[in-house]
């Protein structure tokens, strides 16, 4: 019966405030006689609750005291009860005192005034307190209510615990309070106690306890362990937005929602030197090749944060271009974003664009990146990571550009893939373009039209920076997974053992933007990817997220390595090492340095041959120049067999 009562028509609050005003009223009127009605002038009563109910009807319509609703009642309604009354009865007051002025008899006893205050204020207080907590006992009543934990007795905590108490579609009952301080042990936050972590496995086998919510800030591996600990128990996980996603600053429980996978992955907050990036970067022409995808245009996000003059944003791909450029629009209209079509392969369009808009620092994120697709299609994956780096970094140099940062991979660290030999030979060629500066006889090759320069006094510093694969991303595993566990399973992975590395893609981007503002030219950068993760442990533990359980609910099938793919990532190569940076997070890699005569003209020959379709050939060539590349899982496996000459190296 009591479900079906929805929200209380505003006149029936007004009429139980006046009624309780008039009650507090003749309340006071017996305490301030001792409970004798035989001194009480009940004319004067009478006269006094006919004042007192005008009065008090006008103050309560003009103040808006029945206006909350009193399932909901809050601090700021009881500040409004208390402003209404102090009115009320200040009126008296007033009037007593004009009375006593021209010697007149006063219309109510002072004394009866200040006991009608504290009892209408005690008694409007407690009726809709008693209705709140009796509307949540109620809610509690139902047979199907999940009983749930808040980690976290924070302010964040407590605002979740009410929010759930008041939200009637949601059926949940809050059990108890969890968290680290020891000092709030034991203690208890409307009317439910707070326990310690420790106590967690008690707890929940004793009040079995269906849904955990996490409302604190925790550390990642504080969380990992939570969320592992109610998994094995079967104990729902839940976690809400941070506080500047809540809908116009307040907790709403639609944005409760399961913990997620890429949740557990992060890692802590990566600090960047935003001083020294925002130094370099305002009032600055800023490109960004592949702008419209996953990192490029997370960078684009970042870069604009530091006020640049103007964000070129490169693509080919002209529907998620014109959807960055819109958001962009939206959220920073104090920049200038330019959507510039065009593919980095086409030196004629990439002319232009540096002619027109003179870029000073570029971020060169365009790239094939799969693998797999690489592997069948090897001139494809040159002729983007490869020419596409080469036009860049060519036409960088000739328009002057101050620094061009590389995004490169994991997988240019000994490859064993077509995708990741194109990478590190574009990284060879940025490496050996900007060593050849060093010597000031060195001439450049400018394109591939074979226009000749001699490098400038300001020359463009190329700095390369690696990184493992990075959590959102398109075509990444975790979104794979996902579809797989929707879809009723199996999940598909290659290798019982194989093992990557996971970066956030924020985290990424920050770290390329604090590399990008450190490096001098020359360096290869890599970051702190933390742990590896074992992918077959990833693949249950997001069936676990699901409420499933592996190979039971969801079987876990492998299919075997695809082409080119390795079981263990490296972020360096066999001969390097690294140094430290600043920067915790970043190192530079101490790599070998190529002749740039002598890489120039074989990675000419390798665009060549790209540019011929010759897969094969293509193949051949990126063995010539990275005689670490051997092939696995590929059917070109066979040509690791056959000697090679080797680059010239100095």
């Amino acid at each position: 019966m009591f479900s079906k009562i929805n929200i209380v028509p505003r006149w029936i609050i007004f009429c139980l405030d006046l009624f309780f005003c008039l009650f507090s009223l003749c309340f006071a009127y017996f305490i301030r006689f001792n409970f004798d009605i035989n001194h009480i002038n009940l004319n004067e009563l009478s006269r006094n609750l006919l004042v007192f109910s005008i009065i008090s009807s006008i103050v309560f319509y003009n103040v808006k005291t029945y206006a909350g609703i009193i399932r909901y009642t809050s601090a700021q309604d009881s500040f409004r009860i208390l402003f209404s009354i102090l009115i009320s009865n200040f009126l008296f007051v007033a009037a007593n005192i004009v009375l006593l002025s021209f010697n007149k008899e006063t219309i109510i006893s002072n004394v009866v005034l200040v006991i009608n205050g504290l009892c209408s204020f005690l008694l409007l207080i407690t009726y809709r307190v008693f209705i709140k907590y009796f509307f949540i006992y109620i809610k509690n009543l139902s047979i199907n209510r999940r009983r749930i934990i808040i980690y976290g007795a924070g302010e964040t905590g407590i605002a979740m615990k009410r929010t759930l108490d008041h939200d009637r579609n949601l059926n949940m009952h809050v059990m108890g309070f969890m968290d680290d301080d020891d000092r709030k042990s034991g203690k208890v936050i409307d009317g439910i106690k707070i326990f310690h972590p420790r106590e967690l496995k008690t707890f929940i086998l004793e009040d079995k306890i269906e849904d955990l919510l996490i409302a604190a800030n925790i550390s990642p591996e504080r969380k990992n362990s939570i969320v592992d600990f109610c998994l094995e128990n079967g104990i729902k996980v839940l976690t809400l937005p941070s506080v500047p996603n809540w809908i116009n600053g307040h907790i709403n429980t639609q944005q409760i929602h399961q913990v997620n996978i890429e949740e557990l992955l992060e890692r802590d907050q990566i600090e960047i030197h935003n001083d020294i990036i925002g130094a370099q970067l305002k009032g600055k022409r800023v490109l960004v090749t592949g702008a419209a995808g996953s990192i490029g245009s997370e960078i684009v996000r970042q870069v604009a944060a530091f006020s640049p003059q103007m964000i070129i944003l490169n693509d080919q791909s002209e529907t998620p271009l014109h959807e960055l450029q819109l958001e962009l629009q939206d959220k920073n209209l104090d920049n200038i974003f330019h959507a510039y079509i065009g593919d980095v392969r086409d030196q004629c369009r990439m002319d232009f664009l540096f002619q027109t808009f003179k870029p000073h620092y570029v971020y060169h994120a365009a790239a094939y990146k799969h693998v797999p697709m690489m592997e069948h299609n090897p001139a494809e994956a040159v002729r983007t990571n490869v020419m596409g780096t080469y036009i860049m970094s060519n036409l960088s140099v000739k328009y002057g550009v101050e620094k061009f940062v590389m995004i490169s991979t994991d997988k240019a660290v000994n490859p064993t893939n077509v995708m990741g030999a194109s990478k590190r030979v574009a990284e060879i060629y940025v490496q050996s373009l900007f060593n050849s500066f060093k010597d000031e006889k060195v001439t450049y090759t400018n394109g591939l039209s074979h226009l000749n320069g001699k490098a400038e006094k300001k020359i463009t510093k190329f700095i390369t920076t690696r990184f493992g694969n990075v959590l959102g991303s398109n075509g990444s595993v975790i979104p794979r997974f996902k579809e797989q566990i929707e879809k009723g399973g199996p999940i598909t992975v290659t290798h019982p053992e194989i093992t990557r590395y996971f970066m956030t893609i924020p985290e990424a981007c920050r770290l390329v933007l604090e590399a990008g503002s450190m490096g001098e030219g020359g360096e290869i950068y890599i970051f702190d990817m933390g742990k590896s993760v074992k992918i077959l442990e990833l693949a249950k533990k997001m069936i676990r997220l699901s409420g499933l359980i592996p190979n039971q609910d969801i079987a876990i099938e492998f299919s075997g390595l695809r082409p080119g793919e390795k079981l263990y990532e490296e972020l360096l190569n066999d001969k390097e090492n690294t140094l430290p940076t600043h920067h915790e997070k970043i190192m530079v890699a101490k790599t070998r340095e190529y002749n740039f005569e002598e890489i120039s003209k074989h990675i000419e020959e390798l665009i060549d041959l790209s540019c011929q379709y010759y897969d094969r050939q293509v193949v051949i060539k990126m063995k010539e120049i990275v005689p670490e590349f051997k092939s696995k899982n590929s059917i070109y496996e066979d040509l690791d067999l056959k000697p090679r000459a080797k680059v010239a190296i100095d």
